[in-house]
């Protein structure tokens, strides 16, 4: 109970903040939506030359896109850590994080958190429920149950993935980063995995599981038969990269060497 007591805190806090500036919100957002609409129009382009890509229809592929960005808006809200070995180890913040009595990576999340960036998912709905209405997809009751379990799946994906880079900053205390090519590797799991080579597929499914973001989740509401066995590892990949994430980062945690000589 602490810890949700401490996570509203900060969420209260952080509103009372970002509404002092409500147009930088709003301009935040709307870089955000337009953003999602270039990668949408990127979609629109590449299937005015082409019927089908590997087998997939556009709609489809629009859908994959939609689903895709609700977990990443998870993420993005939440685990927003990209600068995490800049700010907390070059700089010292972490000496400040580790005299509160409340779990490390626990902090830095609440202090990193975008809240803005779940209008993502609102915008990824939208996009599904369009593309959904083209390719006249039926849903069963208990759907809407899968579709967060998938989601969740795949947001601690990202979480888990994100987090492991991070921790390698307790053991480097080098100011680059591979934060932002991950970010652009991750762009990979928006599309069908069998686009790529397998070698390239092999990656996104089990190395840098980035295909559980998106088109795996995805197949089952295409009723893409083919590809449930790893629709339904979704939540299992996601919980496990997140543990081991954690338990890295805990161990990273008795490495830290602190800021002073």
């Amino acid at each position: 109970m602490t810890y949700f007591s401490v996570f509203f805190q900060y969420v209260g806090q952080y509103m009372k903040t970002r509404l002092t500036y409500r147009v930088d919100l709003l301009i935040e957002i709307l870089s955000d939506l337009l953003f999602q609409a270039v990668n949408l129009i990127f979609i629109l382009v590449v299937f005015g030359h082409t019927q089908l890509l590997s087998g997939w229809s556009r709609d489809e592929i629009i859908f994959i896109y939609g689903f895709f960005l609700v977990p990443f808006a998870i993420f993005t809200s939440f685990f927003n850590i990209w600068d995490f070995n800049e700010r907390y180890i070059v700089k010292g913040e972490m000496d400040r994080i580790l005299t509160r009595p409340v779990h490390s990576l626990f902090q830095v999340i609440l202090e990193r958190m975008e809240l803005e960036s779940l209008f993502g998912a609102l915008t990824g709905i939208a996009v599904m429920i369009y593309a959904g209405s083209h390719l006249d997809l039926t849903f069963a009751w208990y759907d809407p149950f899968v579709f967060i379990v998938m989601v969740l799946g795949g947001s601690l994906v990202y979480a888990g993935i994100f987090i492991l880079l991070a921790s390698i900053g307790f053991w480097s205390d080098a100011r680059t980063s591979i934060m932002p090519m991950m970010y652009n590797i991750g762009n990979y799991g928006r599309y069908p995995v069998n686009i790529y080579n397998k070698v390239i597929r092999y990656i996104l499914t089990w190395i840098l599981p980035f295909a559980f973001v998106g088109v795996y989740p995805s197949a089952y509401f295409l009723n893409r038969e083919e590809w449930y066995m790893y629709s339904f590892l979704t939540p299992f990949v996601g919980i496990g990269f997140f543990l081991f994430a954690v338990f890295m980062w805990n161990i990273g945690v008795t490495k830290y060497r602190g800021a002073g000589n």
